[in-house]
């Protein structure tokens, strides 16, 4: 499913003053990323801002988006919520689209099902879906988590062939050692990246790419050239920045800084907010130490 592909960025949506998807912003914004290193995209997904979008409004974006990339990149479109009957009709519709590679699906939130109930309604997905299926599994978000072997057993299915995990660098080991080496294992949380490679990861699935693809690929290609030292040097610098998107609720700080540098406008869909000036201020302050 994903073989060579570090750097997946989690992408934002962008919105019009008239509360509609930007898909200039979008697509010039898809340029850029391309062009910095991102190896794919995950697209209506949390960062996206997916709670907000109505199921209209995101056919629109997969279609427009897929067409948009061609094969450029590959794309991972969110269809998954705590409906399993929803989200199983969602996958179904989203994974006939022409050029979606994967589909993600996110523990089922709220509801704090077992692991048994998540482990059915994760199998369901996966057998209406045309296209593999990614895991989310981020309890932070969700309460609930999939325990390790669960995933495990899961990862057995063949058309489960990823995950998202935002968890801890031992968990990524453990999924790593005990799950197929053609299923990927991404990390989620970008500070991780580099412990995440070390491990045996697949990559990761970044919020930061949207302003530090660049920087992000020289750190991974460094560590793969062996050079520790480096890679490491490059991740010390880079991991205060991508805490700093995380300082207050995403995708909040990386589009007050998109917005900054003119690339989209500062809008976000309630209950999300933009930052305060003097959240933006703390947050610019770590982005431009030193």
């Amino acid at each position: 499913m994903l073989e060579n592909q570090r750097i997946l960025t989690a992408l934002i949506t962008p919105f019009t003053d008239k509360n509609e998807i930007d898909y200039l912003a979008l697509d010039a914004l898809t340029d850029r990323l391309i062009q910095e290193h991102s190896d794919g995209f995950v697209i209506g997904a949390t960062t996206g801002e997916s709670p907000t979008l109505t199921h209209d409004e995101k056919i629109e974006l997969f279609n427009h988006f897929t067409t948009y990339v061609g094969n450029r990149a590959v794309v991972v479109a969110n269809v998954g919520n705590n409906n399993t009957a929803e989200s199983v009709n969602l996958a179904r519709e989203v994974s006939a689209i022409a050029g979606i590679t994967a589909v993600l699906a996110v523990n089922p939130y709220y509801s704090k099902p077992s692991q048994a109930g998540m482990k059915a309604h994760f199998i369901a997905i996966a057998e209406a879906s045309a296209v593999p299926v990614m895991l989310y599994n981020i309890p932070g978000r969700t309460v609930v988590r999939l325990d390790n072997e669960t995933l495990i057993e899961l990862a057995k299915h063949p058309n489960i062939q990823g995950v998202k995990q935002c968890t801890t660098v031992s968990d990524l080991q453990y999924l790593v050692e005990h799950t197929d080496p053609d299923f990927a294992v991404y990390t989620g949380e970008d500070t991780q990246t580099l412990a995440a490679l070390r491990v045996g990861a697949r990559g990761v699935i970044s919020v930061a790419s949207h302003v530090y693809g660049n920087e992000m690929h020289d750190m991974i290609t460094a560590a793969e050239h062996g050079e520790d030292q480096l890679a490491d040097e490059k991740m010390a610098r880079l991991a205060p920045r991508m805490d700093a998107f995380f300082a207050f609720p995403s995708p909040a700080p990386v589009k007050m800084v998109l917005a900054a540098r003119g690339e989209i406008r500062n809008n976000l869909r309630l209950p999300m907010i933009p930052l305060t000036k003097n959240e933006a201020a703390e947050v610019n302050t770590i982005l431009e130490a030193e």
